[in-house]
């Protein structure tokens, strides 16, 4: 899967971000921030992109001198979250902490969709980015991906896999996996990763790719099998399991989730450059970087243009693979 360099998205997110590092963060709107500043966050508690909002809201607050306070709006496939940001006033009061799902997923799997990712927000800055993991139950019998690869080309289909729901991050991944490794696996959704991985566990489904984060306490109780991690390098929080691209000789693939500050679009470019100037310095931050790995995760400082490429790169990333595996939600 290659993506084009600049994409209709990425060229659109660049030209609203035209004025930003020019103004720079010492021209930042006198007397902002006034007041707190809410954080809507398209996930419900507990989710991994919330707890990173939670400790972004903490330490950011400290640097901005004004409390950020997080509102969750989960559900609809993050769509009403995503709406609340997009038509706030871009007054620099309204951030969003939104990830690859609503920012990169939902524009590759649905045709029509109630804000547009170039034109309705201004992106600050990636925060994090978290692998998924390859588990199988023990009763599969297999220890490795070759394993599972040579199994799945036998029997076409006879390997089933839970996933958190159709269109999710987790349903791609494995996709994504399955076309370039040439083998097809038959696709079992789930209303969230919770419940698949009940059924992993319980060995009514023999495979998943989950978050590394939730997957590891199953992995270290031998509950689950780890079979590869879909991040570039392996992962400091379980140095021991191989890469997907590694172990499956699948040179450069990857396949990761992550999130980032937004605004909505319209936000004073001082605004946006302070915000973008005080969230890379903690994400830059080795306390800060520590704290986003003990939760599973990876601190990917990444400022605004190139989070704007970032994001347009994943979009065509994701609706390759969605179009090849026949995935629509509308």
């Amino acid at each position: 899967m290659t993506a084009s360099p600049f994409p209709t998205l990425g060229r659109r997110v660049l030209l609203a971000l035209a004025g930003l590092a020019a103004a720079g963060p010492a021209g930042a709107q006198a007397g902002w921030p006034a007041r707190p500043i809410r954080v809507v966050v398209p996930f419900p508690p507990g989710q991994a992109t919330d707890i990173m909002a939670r400790l972004l809201a903490e330490r950011l607050g400290e640097r901005l001198g004004q409390s950020l306070v997080i509102e969750n709006r989960g559900g609809g496939a993050s769509i009403p979250g995503m709406e609340a940001i997009a038509h706030a006033p871009a007054d620099g009061y309204t951030l969003g902490m939104a990830s690859s799902g609503p920012l990169a997923i939902n524009p590759a799997v649905m045709d029509t969709l109630p804000y547009d990712v170039a034109r309705d927000f201004t992106p600050i800055s990636l925060v994090f980015t978290t692998p998924l993991v390859a588990v199988a139950h023990p009763r599969l019998g297999i220890a490795d991906l070759p394993a599972l690869i040579a199994r799945a080309k036998a029997a076409p289909g006879s390997i089933d896999y839970a996933s958190g729901g159709p269109g999710s991050s987790l349903h791609l991944a494995a996709e994504a996996f399955a076309q370039r490794a040439g083998i097809r696996l038959t696709h079992i959704p789930y209303r969230g990763s919770g419940p698949a991985m009940a059924d992993l566990i319980a060995g009514n489904v023999t495979l998943m790719f989950d978050s590394l984060a939730a997957a590891l306490p199953h992995i270290r109780a031998g509950r689950v099998r780890a079979l590869g991690v879909t991040a570039p390098q392996r992962m400091p929080q379980a140095p021991e399991i191989p890469t997907v691209a590694e172990a499956a000789n699948l040179p450069g693939f990857a396949a990761i989730g992550w999130a980032g500050l937004i605004a909505p679009a319209g936000t004073p470019a001082p605004i946006a450059a302070r915000l973008a100037e005080e969230t890379l310095a903690l994400t830059r931050d080795p306390g800060f970087a520590a704290r986003i790995e003990e939760q599973g995760a990876v601190a990917a400082p990444l400022p605004p243009t190139e989070f704007a490429h970032f994001i347009a790169e994943e979009v065509t990333r994701w609706r390759a693979v969605a179009q090849a595996a026949n995935v629509k939600l509308d």
